[in-house]
């Protein structure tokens, strides 16, 4: 039997805790046979998970001969990792155990090192944070989850359910793997990755810049035919001069903000009516359906009617 330890760190997030512990714990091989004897694990004998306190059956010596260690998320990402949850995490990679992360538990695994060189995901809230605390970490944010072989990691919340379907999958089958998604009433793979939940705000522009008002132009015209000619017209400068100012100020070009500001308004649009994606596009501002369809999917991952699917 393929045994699982859950690691439980003190702020742990309690969704996170108990997503591996459900699935692992309800799958089913063909003869009816448990697949996974669960550990929950921890440096202490009572945990902080916020709204409880959770008392794990397991020290750190429950890692020890586990065949795969699954690093929860915590509320607390960047707080100093233990010295000795550390060294347990990494002597488990030496002897060749699988470890995966859940959301933010990507924060713990990587301060032991395991990760650098390696791509890796998280909530896409926080992968920015992770890029520049682990610089030398490839970070994803739009998939779900990462399998680099012996070290994974997932997206956020419920991404970590696709992530142990997907291990799951590995050790026994599609077979195993797709009653396992069915008791969790969840698909074995969904479309798409987590870049389809990303919120697409604005870039931030500081209260009072010159670039204000010509940005409020910009969100009321979004269904205009605009060029980077018309843009700097209505400013009154020249498109130069625009472009550097679009750099200073919001970190990207015009017309990359026209762009993500039509798709974050396509999606507003999916979300909360009925028009055809042929309406919502000319609606944006796209010239063709085609043009909408293929600038949606480079955004968000998905088309736009399966965003409208999974969102309205």
């Amino acid at each position: 039997m393929h045994t699982v330890a859950v690691l439980a760190l003190d702020l742990v997030i309690p969704f996170d805790l108990s997503t591996p512990i459900e699935v692992f714990t309800r799958t089913r091989l063909p003869d009816g046979r448990p697949g996974y004897q669960i550990r929950v694990c921890a440096e202490k004998p009572e945990v902080d998970a916020g709204a409880f306190t959770l008392r794990a059956p397991w020290g750190l010596e429950g890692l020890q001969g586990a065949d795969t260690i699954i690093v929860p998320g915590t509320d607390a990402p960047t707080a100093p990792l233990s010295p000795v949850v550390r060294d347990a995490l990494r002597a488990a990679a030496e002897h060749g155990t699988r470890i995966a992360s859940i959301c933010s538990g990507t924060f713990p695994l990587a301060a032991t090192g395991l990760l650098d060189g390696l791509r890796a995901t998280t909530h896409w809230i926080a992968a920015d944070l992770l890029a520049a605390t682990y610089p030398d970490i490839k970070v994803d944010p739009d998939v779900l989850y990462v399998d680099n072989g012996q070290i994974l990691t997932s997206a956020g919340a419920a991404a970590g359910l696709d992530l142990c379907l997907h291990m799951i999958r590995k050790d026994y089958g599609s077979a195993v793997a797709a009653h396992a998604a069915r008791l969790s009433v969840m698909p074995l793979e969904r479309e798409g990755g987590q870049a389809q939940f990303i919120v697409h705000d604005y870039a931030p522009t500081p209260q009072g810049s010159v670039l204000e008002p010509l940005l409020a132009w910009l969100q009321v015209n979004l269904g205009s035919d605009l060029t980077l000619a018309d843009i700097a017209a209505h400013a009154g400068t020249s498109t130069r001069t625009l472009i550097r100012r679009f750099r200073e100020q919001t970190g990207t070009t015009p017309l990359q903000w026209l762009h993500r500001a039509r798709i974050r308004q396509a999606q507003h649009l999916l979300e909360t009516t009925r028009h055809s994606v042929e309406r919502i596009g000319a609606q944006v501002g796209f010239g063709s359906p085609t043009a909408f369809r293929d600038r949606f999917k480079r955004t968000t991952g998905v088309s736009p009617h399966t965003y409208r699917r999974s969102f309205s």
